[in-house]
């Protein structure tokens, strides 16, 4: 049970959160603060204290919010928003608002919100401030507030639907990512959280976004459910051009499946939060590429026009796929960015980086606009992000359902077999559908499409030959003269 700490000897025991004088809010008022910001020189959020920058991992678990003071909390409203307290890995203070009736209210930071254990250390209420927040609604059953959507760190943010766990990640946006020079992390340096109607499925925030490089405008609306939607739009703004902007970047993890199992000396089956990358491009393919944890850093792009849609999924969905009792990694969201309006020409990219720890995020995933995104002008892009158990475009054709690999046992050469679902377009006579199989380099040979008695769908096999440091495959179902399954795009890197 914790102890009151030092600082709230004094204060008084009310329940609740200290707000400021009411004072009007529209959305537009964030994005003029946004466009007068991006006109001006970059001034960093306020610091947090080298005291509290110091606390270990173990000491800053010591603190948590006290729920007396949840905002919101005893009225009849859709929402309820609890807080975080910076420090540690959160070097800056932001600001948060609460608003109702068209009215906006700051939000007093003070430290007799949270609660400690009696070894927390009596640090000064001044060195810290809100770090983020998380909102509580009714997502499994009525009556129970339970937390589905948090905003912390940069301008990281993530949600859950129904029955789901957290796992894969969500940025405003990503900037020099895996590109020539460091990256950059703007931060949500202040928000407006909205009071919801009582019973109303959605609830809106606004979010200033500000780094060395852009300003931006952000509006998210939530609606939770089955899978919990989030509809973005927003206005970037930014200092200088951007020639590596990424936009709805996603950010996961993704340590082994069946593709690189022999990799790693574990007692589960796989262990990702993501397992593939899912497109559905301008051209309407639908287009899947298996995640990997490489050897060096990888970076695919996929040149595109108007996409319909991408995103990093979690297919493997049964307990036994991972055999692991604690983590639930069937449980993680998969994350379906929806492009609103036409976002022209441009590429999404996948970047995969070397890890051998299950608590790195090694993979991302982000629209970069073909041109720069100019210096002085104001850039909207606006998409829903969908939380979900499966994307809203599966089950158009067959999907992948596995990927392996390994060296042929009795010849030269590299067997690679793809299991695709079930479905009526791919029929269930193996002889009437086609593969279309390509490689970079190297030989494409013994193609063989056939039943899987264990799945009910289709297993494709075939041979890569010849000495190959890299090659680039893609792999295809036709049957009838159209596709009748998922694009299977892979990257094989020789170790």
């Amino acid at each position: 049970m914790g102890l009151a700490p030092a600082w709230a000897e004094d204060a008084p025991e009310v329940a609740g959160m200290t707000l400021g004088s009411p004072m009007p809010f529209d959305p537009g008022m964030v994005i003029a603060r946004a466009r007068a910001l991006g006109a001006a020189a970059y001034v960093p959020p306020p610091a947090v204290s080298q005291d509290w920058l110091d606390l270990s991992y173990d000491a800053f678990r010591g603190i948590w919010f006290d729920t007396r003071h949840t905002l919101y909390r005893g009225t009849p409203g859709a929402v309820q928003a609890e807080f975080f307290v910076a420090g540690l890995y959160f070097p800056h203070k932001i600001g948060l608002n609460a608003v109702e009736d068209g009215q906006s209210r700051e939000i007093a930071f003070e430290l007799r919100a949270f609660d400690t254990t009696d070894q927390f250390p009596a640090l000064p209420e001044a060195g810290t401030g809100f770090a983020g927040f998380r909102l509580l609604g009714e997502l499994e059953a009525e009556d129970r507030f339970q937390e589905y959507a948090v905003f912390q760190g940069a301008s990281y943010f993530r949600a859950i639907g129904r029955g789901l766990a957290y796992g894969i990640s969500a940025r405003g946006l990503a900037l020099n990512t895996a590109a020539n020079g460091r990256e950059e992390f703007p931060v949500f340096r202040d928000f407006w959280i909205e009071a919801a109607e009582p019973g109303a499925p959605t609830v809106t925030v606004h979010a200033l976004m500000d780094s060395p490089s852009v300003a931006g405008a952000y509006t998210f609306k939530i609606t939770k459910g089955e899978t919990t939607v989030i509809e973005v739009a927003s206005h970037l703004f930014p200092r200088v051009d951007l020639t590596t902007a990424g936009i709805a970047p996603g950010t996961s993890m993704f340590l082994f499946s069946d593709i690189n199992r022999t990799r790693f000396d574990d007692f589960r089956e796989a262990v990702h939060d993501s397992d593939g990358l899912l497109m559905l491009n301008g051209a309407g393919e639908v287009v899947w590429r298996p995640l990997t944890n490489p050897l060096a850093v990888e970076v695919s792009a996929f040149g595109d026009t108007s996409p319909r849609g991408f995103g990093l999924m979690q297919r493997a969905r049964q307990p036994g796929d991972y055999n692991d009792l604690v983590a639930h990694y069937e449980r993680r969201p998969s994350l379906w960015v929806e492009p609103i309006g036409d976002w022209g020409p441009g590429a999404v990219m996948l970047v995969e980086i070397p890890t051998d720890k299950e608590i790195n995020d090694n993979i991302v995933a982000f629209w970069r606009p073909a041109g720069p995104l100019k210096a002085g002008q104001d850039h909207r892009f606006d998409y829903r992000l969908h939380w979900a158990d499966v994307a809203p475009v599966e089950g158009l054709v067959a999907k992948v359902t596995h990927s392996r690999t390994g060296a042929r046992v009795f010849e030269n050469g590299r067997i690679f077999t793809i299991d695709y679902a079930p479905h009526p377009a791919l029929g269930t006579d193996p002889v009437q559908v086609e593969a279309r199989v390509s490689t970079s380099a190297g030989e494409i040979s013994a193609q063989l499409v056939q039943m899987n008695p264990a799945t009910g769908g289709m297993r494709l096999d075939f041979t890569l030959k010849g000495e190959v440091p890299l090659a680039e495959l893609r792999a295809e179902l036709w049957r009838g003269g159209r596709p009748v399954a998922e694009v299977w795009l892979n990257r094989w890197v020789a170790a």
